[in-house]
């Protein structure tokens, strides 16, 4: 095995890897802001909106994530072009990059995985609790705030920590619409050297890391909140 090529293609790999952790961040953060209304919704909307809410997390959950990645892109994204001065407003930029269609289907479809873990978790938080907020005069928007949501990511939290980990590891799928994310370094790395191993037993190395060092922060946040039962 060889590595001499990591002299050449450091840089290609540094921008790869923020490619990847920008899509992870994006993707997690607007997902689980999503995901908590969509899980509000299925727990305490209306017959519509539940129905509508469960719809959108079954459609989701039921289709594989490089489906939606595609329809995206290649379905949403070569119809933007007919939409009259989109291509001479300031959204055309972000708007035709590969990068937009990655994080937008990484974040729909993981707020549908993690709206399924809130309903759980927000129905798993004992109803005398939420009795005490309410005989103490807490408006709905206080007892959600102070009392329901906090139990509820209590709870999740180690769940979330491996949704976060599978959302890493779904990243790579980006490569499929040019977003030059880690992977999509590897390959170029391959073609260019014909070297397959190496480069990539350096991005399993980053994702390895990268999951410990996820794993761990979860871990800090488990032991500053611990659950109560």
């Amino acid at each position: 095995m060889t590595f001499d090529w990591l002299s050449k293609y450091w840089p290609l790999l540094v921008d790869g890897a923020i490619q990847t952790v920008a899509l992870l961040v994006i993707s997690v953060v607007l997902g689980f802001i999503l995901a908590i209304g969509l899980a509000f919704a299925m727990v305490s909307g209306g017959p519509v909106t539940r129905m509508l809410a469960r719809g959108y997390s079954t459609a989701f959950r039921g289709t594989p994530l490089l489906i939606q990645l595609w329809l995206l892109y290649y379905g949403i994204g070569s119809l933007l072009p007919m939409v009259p001065g989109l291509r001479q407003s300031f959204l055309w930029p972000v708007l035709r990059e590969g990068f937009f269609f990655a994080a937008l289907s990484f974040t729909l479809n993981y707020a549908a995985y993690e709206a399924e873990v809130l309903r759980g978790a927000l129905l798993s938080v004992p109803k005398g609790e939420l009795e005490a907020g309410r005989a103490l005069g807490m408006s709905r928007f206080m007892l959600v705030r102070r009392i329901w949501l906090p139990r509820a990511i209590r709870t999740a939290l180690p769940t979330i920590a491996g949704e976060v980990v599978l959302q890493l590891k779904a990243t790579p799928l980006a490569f499929t619409v040019t977003v030059m994310d880690l992977y999509a370094v590897a390959y170029k790395v391959r073609q260019d050297t014909l070297l397959v191993y190496e480069p990539l037993l350096v991005v399993t190395l980053f994702y390895v890391l990268l999951t410990a060092l996820i794993t761990r922060a979860f871990g800090v946040v488990e032991a500053q909140v611990p659950i109560r039962r």
